[in-house]
């Protein structure tokens, strides 16, 4: 196997071919998914780096990759003897990649990628670049294929239709929105690349990405007809019959780029900057109008329907048992037996196979002792999995993928004895968690307007965590889900208002890098709460049931209405999950959400 500075060394061999002085590398398919298919991991194979975020750009002498505050510490250590350097966004002096080509470009050299994994957005911020430097982009190279020998194929896996009991609207009811939508946008044709979006509409689901229910395909929404864009061969006969009547045609994957020329004058294209490719950008007819907006699906799946809302329940409670298995197994057994960050994960995903109607899980498990933990989004392979030992913590960041609907839970226990200083550190990280579970706020608020509820513990105590403290959760769909989102900082798709319905991660953490990391992740519910003369009211309903290990938790480190919260929380979780435990479980359960 190939090292990765032998791979760049063959990459600037065909720079030079081709007459490229800069190559960017992102981390996305054709489809701008947060985490893509094997196939499409182009950036992973240049670098070295795997973290599900992040760009590499190469030129003649230098190669660098920008990845955000969750990979810093596995980034470094993963690029380690690459000769790939790491820019860390966002931090002081570290300009962002288009600061930096603005800096080094000079005129008539050549910028260059793969239009096709590259964002609108992205592409036209490279264009802007060569074009006040002198320079010019060749986005039509993918110079990666050309040296990666073994690449995987496109998935071929087959699709199926999620059914109306867990989907909760038709799609004839969706398309019937989409088109609405389309209309008050004065848009005749929509044009769609997001999977998600996709699957959303036609109530698909598939397995193209692993752990996301994904079918790679496009679409072309117009007012009588949706052209799907897709293998034909992962599609069941009876799932072609349902498509034929919504009036859902099919075509080859590839075609798009060829069949949206044909929208030209008199037509007005609804596209979405942040989501559809370069290459398939600059294949829109220059005659037609269009109409750059959010896709209008987005919005709709977010906001779940009262059927999802009810399945999402029972999707809960199934995951909330089976952490409380596992808690209880890990506690019992540590010391006795061994096990590893791997062996633990697959524990834990057997817990849930026991509930039914499980699929799969819903990301690549977190797993994580010591100091791994505080490698944010470290997720342990054969080469890095090491034994749980005792006096420490173990952090789970994982979910679950039922017919019921996507999970994301995160917990950390304490194994064997812990400094009173790991002890304060969790405690301040459930105050955290438990003060924006509770918050109460205005109907228009977004999640800058309620990150500090989660922060202000920390900032009190001038301390922070560098990640955001909560996303959308998609129904078996993407498990980071827009467009709203909780962090301290405005991030543009990330940071709209939020709307009863949605489902919003809730995961402050702190990190000592070299020695331990805490995380402790619930889901909420937006609900609307007391509507009188200040306007409409809003609060959140926790949906996860799993204690915080009261191994961990220092009470007089709490404020009384601290300790309130807590107890009222692990209430709570006894009241719903008790039901489904046996006798020796719900004694052991009852120890574990005592009041304090």
């Amino acid at each position: 196997m190939s090292t990765v500075p032998e791979r760049l060394s063959k990459l600037r061999e065909l720079m030079v071919r081709d007459g490229i002085d800069y190559y960017i590398v992102p981390t996305a398919d054709f489809h701008q998914s947060e985490y893509v298919g094997e196939h499409f991991t182009a950036r992973k194979y240049i670098t070295g780096f795997s973290g599900s975020a992040g760009t590499a750009m190469i030129d003649a002498k230098e190669a660098r990759l920008w990845t955000d505050g969750r990979y810093f510490i596995q980034a470094a250590d993963q690029l380690e003897g690459t000769t790939v350097e790491l820019m860390k966004m966002g931090q002081p002096g570290v300009p962002t990649l288009t600061e930096h080509l603005k800096q080094v470009v000079k005129p008539g050299e050549v910028i260059g990628f793969d239009g096709r994994v590259v964002s609108m957005g992205e592409g036209q911020g490279y264009e802007a670049v060569a074009d006040a430097k002198e320079a010019r982009i060749v986005y039509t190279c993918d110079l990666i294929d050309e040296i990666w020998t073994d690449r995987p194929p496109l998935s071929e896996e087959p699709a199926f239709a999620l059914e109306l009991q867990y989907a909760g609207e038709t799609t004839a009811e969706k398309l019937t929105r989409i088109r609405e939508a389309m209309k008050e946008n004065q848009a005749t044709v929509h044009v769609v690349t997001t999977l998600d979006d996709i699957c959303w509409t036609l109530n698909m689901r598939g397995n193209d990405i692993e752990y996301f229910p994904l079918v790679l395909s496009y679409a072309i929404v117009t007012m009588d007809e949706y052209h799907l864009y897709i293998q034909e061969s992962k599609l069941s006969e009876e799932m072609k019959a349902a498509f034929a009547k919504d009036k859902v045609v099919l075509h080859p994957y590839n075609d798009i780029y060829e069949d949206v020329k044909k929208y030209g004058a008199g037509e007005s294209l609804l596209v979405d900057a942040k989501n559809l490719n370069y290459a398939l950008y600059n294949n829109l007819s220059k005659d037609a109008k269009r109409v750059e907006k959010a896709n209008p699906e987005i919005r709709f799946k977010a906001i779940k329907n009262a059927t999802e809302i009810e399945n999402i329940r029972q999707a809960q409670i199934k995951d909330s048992v089976a952490h409380v298995r596992f808690m209880k197994w890990l506690k019992e057994n540590i010391g006795k037996e061994e096990i590893t960050e791997l062996s633990a994960a697959a524990k834990m995903d057997s817990f849930r196979e026991e509930m039914g109607n499980f699929i799969s899980p819903s990301f690549e498990p977190i797993c994580s002792f010591g100091a791994h933990a505080a490698i944010v989004h470290y997720a342990p392979s054969p080469e890095t999995d090491i034994p749980l030992g005792m006096d420490g913590f173990f952090l789970t960041d994982t979910g679950a993928g039922f017919k019921e609907g996507s999970t994301d839970i995160t917990r950390t226990y304490a194994l064997g004895n812990i400094t009173r200083q790991m002890k304060e550190d969790f405690t301040l990280v459930a105050i955290s968690n438990l003060s924006l579970a509770n918050a109460v706020f205005m109907k228009g608020c977004n999640g800058v307007n309620l990150d500090s509820y989660t922060r202000k513990p920390f900032w009190d105590r001038r301390l922070n965590f560098n990640h955001g403290t909560g996303h959308g959760v998609g129904y078996l769909l993407n498990i980071h889900e827009g467009p709203a989102g909780i962090r301290w900082r405005y991030v543009a798709g990330d940071t709209e208002p939020f709307e009863a319905g949605m489902v919003i991660t809730d995961e402050p953490g702190r990190y000592i890098e070299g020695a331990y990391g805490i995380r402790l992740e619930n889901e909420l519910l937006v609900c609307e709460d007391e509507l009188n003369e200040f306007g409409q009211f809003m609060r959140f309903d926790v949906i996860t049931y799993v204690p915080f290990d009261l191994d961990a938790i220092i009470p007089e480190f709490m404020t009384e209405e601290e300790r309130k919260l807590l107890n009222t929380y692990h209430q709570s979780v006894f009241e719903k999950v008790s039901p489904h435990l046996n006798e020796e479980e719900k004694e052991w359960l009852a120890r574990y959400t005592r009041a304090v």
